[in-house]
């Protein structure tokens, strides 16, 4: 079988399957089972069908949106790792992280545990830490800034700090 004609094809119907107007086709699909029930007399061959159905459906779903998982799962890793590569200073080591063993993997997300428990002390000290939203003195210059700007206007050091001048 023709594995681009595959991805083509798992691609297409997961993205088909996943339309509003196709969960409403499944939903009116159930009612109309549902409703024929007391014409078929609840009988064993009328719940059959609906149970057969829906195995049907999701047994080939569950292959189809793996398919699509999978692609989507390895492209973003390598975008990840375009990111990793382009980036001055970032750790070449984490490229392709995801075929290390899980006790590799684990003793790299350990020493990332140990870093960011090291960032929220830093923190909580009254240190900073790059980009992070949650800078206490941060909030309390951009208030200084609010009411330098209540009072009077602008100032000319209420200009948005550069990367340099927050660390």
């Amino acid at each position: 079988m023709n594995s681009k004609w595959f991805s083509n094809f798992a691609s297409y119907l997961s993205t088909m399957t996943g339309r509003p107007g196709t969960f409403v086709i499944a939903v009116s699909l159930v009612v109309v089972w549902g409703v024929t029930g007391p014409f078929f007399h609840y009988s064993d061959t009328w719940q059959l069908v609906i149970n057969t159905s829906t195995t049907i459906v999701t047994f080939l779903m569950v292959f189809l949106i793996q398919n699509t998982q999978n692609r989507d799962t390895a492209a973003m890793q390598i975008k990840l790792d375009e990111l990793i590569r382009a980036l001055e200073g970032a750790h070449n080591a984490l490229l392709d992280l995801e075929e290390l063993e899980e006790k590799d993997l684990t003793r790299f997300r350990k020493q990332y545990e140990n870093l960011a428990k090291e960032a929220r002390t830093a923190l909580r000290e009254g240190g900073s830490d790059t980009d992070s939203p949650f800078v206490d003195h941060r909030d309390i210059e951009d208030n200084k800034r609010d009411d330098d700007q209540r009072r009077g206007g602008k100032q000319a050091s209420d200009k948005p700090a550069t990367r340099e001048e927050k660390n």
